[in-house]
């Protein structure tokens, strides 16, 4: 349903990651959106726009903030707006770690694949600290055989 009424692929992108609960598997925490199109205004920055924000913590009990930069189609991720989106979360959230994720949509030969990269600025360049691919598929495709599969990938 979401894919036949999402208005574009970058709204499709984020339902999907919202519907399935990506963000958290990602960080492999509870992680909550509390914004979707996040406007506001920054000093030295202006008004800057993310496409959502999240609130998460881990089992240990740590707190962090995740804003989420979705990019569709053939648009490619825009490191302007990462550091947008990490300003963003410093002023707004100053007790919570900001930990910026990208995402975007990848055909391949098996179909589409949801790609997520967390980022990392360190002296005002950014780079890669994780990078995970998700694939997701209709229940009735997954069989017996691929349940026995996942339990001893799990155990290992």
């Amino acid at each position: 349903m979401v894919s036949r009424y999402a208005l574009d692929e970058k709204c499709l992108l984020l339902a999907k990651i919202r519907h399935n609960r990506l963000i958290d598997r990602f960080f492999n925490s509870i992680a909550t959106s509390i914004h979707q199109n996040c406007r506001a205004f920054v000093p030295g920055f202006g008004q800057i726009e993310t496409d959502e924000v999240y609130v998460a913590v881990t089992n240990s009990g740590d707190q962090f903030v995740i804003p989420v930069q979705a990019k569709g189609g053939k648009d490619q991720i825009n490191t302007g707006q990462v550091m947008q989106d990490l300003a963003l979360c410093r002023y707004k959230f100053p007790l919570l770690v900001p930990r910026p994720v990208a995402v975007q949509f990848v055909e391949d030969e098996l179909g589409e694949t949801i790609v997520m990269f967390e980022l990392i600025e360190s002296e005002g360049e950014l780079s890669v600290v994780d990078e995970k691919h998700y694939r997701l598929v209709p229940a009735n495709s997954i069989g017996a055989g691929d349940l026995d599969e996942y339990r001893r990938a799990s155990r290992s």
